[in-house]
């Protein structure tokens, strides 16, 4: 069997070929991180916290403990990105510890849903929360509706969103770069704002903060209670989910051995600060049995503490967080397809850097197509929720897959080793595996349509790969 260390025929570049360019730096790589992460979750999730875990102190201790056993995970990642400081990042790792089929299987998963999904619901989210200040691209206008797709003037503003993301992206990594931070600067402005004024001129109250009832146990059985904690931990890794853009685009981080660690360990800790900043104004405003009753929390809590006419302003936060990750998913994502196409193992188009503007363009272009498409579907947003336990799956397969390194590649340079190994790096594996079992047992439907989905995949591997063995030798 071949070595998966070994590039293939089609990897090999001559000197005059383009390359990708190092042209982001810490800061930039922190952002992307952020960004990536803090989409739409954080103004939605309480509910499905608030409902299992009644108490103040759990439902802020959860928060904490999903962002420590996300650190967990990242302390592990950070060390494959310093072993392999290459675009295309987890899909590298996984190449590297077990295969290009089970690497492939994983872009796969991420290019026909994940990913593409993801940019789809970005997109359409930012656009219907523009539309609660703009009322002519409100959802309530449908323009098309036959077959089962109902499409509003939302999805339209979605893919013009799709369109100008791809756009920039393509032009420049330094203008795909300025657009994201300019975008997620622009919403740690909109949320501080929330967090200091909910605080200083607020009409909250620090007695929700109290505890209630007579046992913070809430009278559960243990079985009972580390349910509903795993319950909460369902929402909250959803929440934390994102910190691996960064891997994707190693390739174009400057010092990379040092700033993708780096990145990735002080990305969690920012995001974790914000969280809790966030939960506690949501705290601050209403008692948590209040909090269990709103679907979207943000706008209840800023009606609250202010008055209904802040919700306004709120959905111009919520509109800016989505486009600032769907930037981050966006510029990333891409440069996992071009380090497939570039392993034989996908679009030979998408292997091609761009000589004049040095990025993945036609790997961007062919992402930002089946993005449009999966708008136009309608159904996104169903499909993302069948490979949320691949996800999962992915990551803990990566942890692992650092165990198996360690051991088949002792000689590759690690200049940042895995804190606590093995036993940080073991514990998340464990909660993943546990999190992944539980979602086969209770979800069988989604796992197996998630399952399918990923298989699917396998015929155009095996094409792909058969295409590669009678390309001619590269000279």
């Amino acid at each position: 069997m071949e070595s998966p260390a070994a590039p293939p025929p089609s990897v090999t570049k001559s000197a005059d070929q383009p390359t990708l360019i190092r042209g982001l730096s810490l800061l930039d790589s922190v952002l992307l991180l952020v960004s990536g992460i803090i989409g739409s979750s954080i103004f939605l999730t309480a509910k499905d916290i608030a409902g299992p875990l009644p108490q103040p102190v759990l439902f802020l201790g959860v928060w904490v403990l999903g962002g420590v056993i996300s650190l967990f995970g990242c302390v592990a990642f950070a060390e494959l990105g310093s072993m392999f400081p290459d675009s295309g990042g987890q899909y590298v790792y996984l190449r590297e510890a077990y295969g290009d089929l089970v690497a492939f299987l994983y872009g796969w998963m991420l290019f026909a849903v994940a990913n593409g999904g993801t940019i789809a619901a970005l997109a359409v989210a930012s656009a219907a929360y523009m539309g609660q200040i703009i009322p002519l691209i409100s959802q309530e206008h449908v323009v098309f509706s036959m077959l089962g797709i109902t499409l509003t003037r939302a999805h339209l503003v979605g893919l013009f969103l799709i369109v100008l993301l791809t756009y920039v992206n393509v032009i420049g990594l330094r203008w795909g770069a300025l657009l994201q931070n300019l975008s997620t600067w622009t919403k740690f402005a909109a949320m501080a704002a929330f967090v200091v004024l909910g605080f200083a001129i607020g009409k909250g109250h620090w007695s929700n903060f109290s505890p209630h009832g007579v046992s913070l146990t809430m009278g559960l059985g243990p079985e009972q209670f580390i349910s509903a904690m795993g319950i909460g931990l369902i929402a909250v890794f959803w929440a934390y989910d994102g910190w691996v853009y960064i891997t994707w685009v190693a390739g174009e981080v400057k010092e990379p051995r040092r700033n993708v660690p780096l990145a990735m360990v002080l990305g969690i800790v920012v995001v974790g600060l914000i969280y809790m900043a966030m939960n506690l104004t949501y705290v601050y405003a209403m008692p948590l049995s209040e909090v269990a009753k709103h679907e979207t929390i943000a706008h209840a809590a800023a009606a609250a503490l202010f008055s209904p006419g802040a919700a306004v302003w709120l959905s111009a936060t919520i509109a800016i967080s989505c486009f600032s990750a769907a930037a981050t998913c966006t510029l990333s994502g891409a440069r996992v397809y071009l380090a497939m196409a570039q392993d034989g193992v996908f679009f030979r188009r998408m292997a091609v850097v761009h000589p004049r503007w040095r990025t993945p363009a036609f790997s961007l272009i062919g992402q930002g197509f089946w993005a449009a498409f999966l708008t136009l579907s309608g159904r996104y947003d169903q499909l993302y929720t069948y490979v949320i336990y691949g996800m999962v799956l992915s990551y803990t397969l990566t942890v692992i897959g650092l165990f198996i390194l360690r051991w088949k590649r002792p000689d590759i340079p690690r200049p940042y080793r895995c804190a606590g190994y093995p036993w940080l790096p073991g514990i998340y594996v464990l909660v993943g595996a546990a999190w992944t079992l539980n979602t086969l047992i209770t979800r069988p439907t989604e796992a197996f349509w998630g399952t399918a989905i990923v298989l699917m995949g396998v015929p155009g591997y095996l094409y792909w790969k058969r295409s590669r063995r009678k390309a001619p030798a590269a000279g």
